[in-house]
């Protein structure tokens, strides 16, 4: 189990530091970006959360997975490695 979730559907408006206020309350988070697109800088809906720790990574997916922020449901999950 990696530390890093993946948060999909968000609300174009989100930012950095606001994603991380969400998840703050599962445990240390040591990164949360938005993905944004290089051209406009205009968010893409999804994002990563970095926690210090598996296990608060573990309870932020079984807390945040489906639930509504900002009028859409949250896909909260494991992310994927890169390689």
């Amino acid at each position: 189990m990696t530390s890093k979730i993946y948060v999909g559907n968000l609300s174009f408006k989100i930012r950095n530091d606001e994603l991380k206020q969400f998840f703050s309350e599962f445990g240390e988070i040591t990164e949360a970006v938005v993905i944004t697109d290089r051209h406009s800088g205009r968010s893409k809906g999804f994002g990563f959360v970095t926690f210090a720790d598996a296990e608060s990574a573990q309870k932020a997916i079984s807390a945040m997975n489906g639930k509504e922020v900002e009028g859409r449901a949250l896909t909260v999950n494991e992310a994927k490695s890169e390689n």
